[in-house]
């Protein structure tokens, strides 16, 4: 198996994202390494099989074609990550409005020192 440059740089961004997600406790941070990870799988799987030199699936020429299947699947996984990302700042702010921090751990011990009361 042979691996390519824009697979190789999905796999390094998914790498950073999950990093980024686990090494940080900024809600903000959280939310954009998960965006990291989204795209990074977008790139991972639009660069499976690609060449150098490959022709957009439309039209005829004799360069080979780029898969379409993968094209359309990806488009549909571009409009969820966007949704998922929304919905997450919009979760952040409704946080943020309540507890008044942007760290996990503040946030978790106000929540456990509202349930003692």
């Amino acid at each position: 198996m042979t691996w390519n440059y824009v697979e190789i740089t999905g796999l390094l961004l998914f790498l950073i994202g999950f990093y980024g997600m686990i090494a940080r406790r900024n809600i903000i941070k959280t939310i954009l390494s998960l965006g990291i990870m989204d795209i990074s799988v977008i790139l991972f799987f639009l660069g499976i099989r690609f060449e150098a030199g490959m022709r957009p699936p439309i039209g005829e020429s004799a360069a080979p074609a780029a898969d379409p299947v993968p094209q359309a699947l990806m488009i549909t996984a571009i409009v969820i990550g966007a949704a998922v990302t929304a919905v997450g700042l919009m979760m952040f702010i409704a946080l943020y409005h309540r507890y008044g921090t942007t760290n996990w751990k503040t946030a978790h011990e106000i929540r456990k020192k509202e349930r003692e009361l």
